[in-house]
């Protein structure tokens, strides 16, 4: 079977949720034998053409722009797929690009969407921008083969909103990474930073708005803590919400940029805490990260977060920076404790992908025997 994967920046290492869903999972479904191909936005990639652990990645241009970008690309990479690639199945991330749902299945290809979280939500959106973004969400339903989500509370309220479609509805989580469990040496902490092992409060994420880490700064200079704040992540598209976060720098609030590898795991693994302070998610990868890491974390109490159903003590109301620098305070007060094994099980990515792969050839057999 061929997959033609529409609606990522691209693979591998560009920041990302979705960018994060895609590395592991598509390389463990060439693993089984099927073929997939990603289409990458020409802004995040080097290179027209390359293969990452067996995956095919093809890069097809657009515009770099906060709005136009994702459905300009959507457009053009459907057509590009309809011409080169003939895939069995066409896979659509995330519900701007399940707006072209319809055009896909009237140029005669079978389409699956994940939906990664209720991007209509995000603050960053005008009206203008909801509104089609909550149409997006509607064509993915309507219109696909069968759709994935990625947060269990999501799922349940789409089955209800659109009943007659329910049976092609399937929760289909975010995975953690076994790799975090490893040890690790504080030695691989980033040398600039001067950190050492427990001495830190960590965040990772893109610059934005609906990732609240103005809350999580503001709690932290309210808070009476010895730590440092770290916050790993930049932004997409340099704006003046990112330029004011950055201006926040100071020797114990520390941004840190991107980072990967040994860096990135040793700042989960020697973190005090990891600190999600979110208005908006589908399932956070980075809170997984983190647990994965056998680090203990605090989370606003949106659902996507609640759904990973970490301890009470781990939340706190979204946007409540009282609480939050309550918890920074009293860290050692808090009940954070984790089974990390269990959340291994629930979340493992092969697990994930044998689950995705059997869902998709359910859609390609079906098709096919019409």
């Amino acid at each position: 079977m061929k997959i033609c994967a529409i609606g990522l920046r691209g693979i591998p290492d560009v920041m990302g949720g979705i960018e994060s869903h895609c590395q592991q999972l598509y390389p463990r479904m060439v693993e089984k034998g099927d073929s997939v191909v990603v289409i990458a936005r020409s802004p995040y990639v080097s290179g027209n053409k390359y293969t990452y652990k067996g995956v095919d990645v093809v890069s097809v241009w657009t515009l770099k722009h906060k709005f136009l970008e994702t459905f300009m690309h959507t457009f053009f990479a459907i057509l590009y797929a309809r011409i080169f690639v003939h895939p069995d199945v066409v896979h659509l991330h995330a519900i701007g690009p399940a707006l072209f749902t319809p055009l896909a299945r009237l140029l005669g290809m079978k389409v699956v969407v994940t939906h990664h979280g209720a991007d209509y939500d995000r603050q960053k959106w005008n009206g203008l921008a909801k509104f089609i973004l909550k149409s997006g969400e509607k064509m993915g339903v309507l219109f696909s083969n069968k759709i994935f989500v990625v947060g269990k509370t999501l799922t349940n309220r789409l089955k209800k909103e659109f009943s007659k479609q329910a049976g092609k509805i399937e929760y289909v989580p975010n995975g953690m990474l076994p790799s975090f469990t490893g040890e690790i040496s504080a030695s691989a902490l980033p040398k600039e930073l001067g950190l050492s092992s427990n001495s830190y409060v960590l965040t990772v994420g893109r610059l934005v708005p609906e990732k609240g880490f103005h809350d999580l700064v503001a709690a932290y200079k309210k808070s009476n803590t010895s730590f440092k704040l770290v916050i790993v992540g930049q932004a997409d598209h340099q704006d003046e919400y990112a330029c004011r976060l950055v201006e926040q720098a100071s020797d114990n609030i520390i941004f840190a940029g991107r980072r990967s590898g040994d860096e990135l795991k040793a700042l989960y693994k020697h973190a005090r805490v990891f600190v999600l302070p979110s208005y908006h998610e589908g399932l956070p990868i980075v809170a997984l990260e983190a647990i994965s890491a056998g680090t203990p974390v605090i989370l606003s109490d949106i659902l996507p977060n609640k759904d990973i159903e970490a301890p009470v003590d781990s939340y706190f109301e979204v946007g409540d920076i009282a609480a939050l620098a309550n918890k920074l305070t009293n860290l050692d007060s808090l009940d954070l404790a984790l089974d990390q094994n269990r959340y291994l099980y629930i979340f493992n990515w092969d697990r994930i992908a044998d689950n995705t792969l059997s869902l998709m050839k359910s859609v390609f057999i079906k098709g096919n025997s019409r």
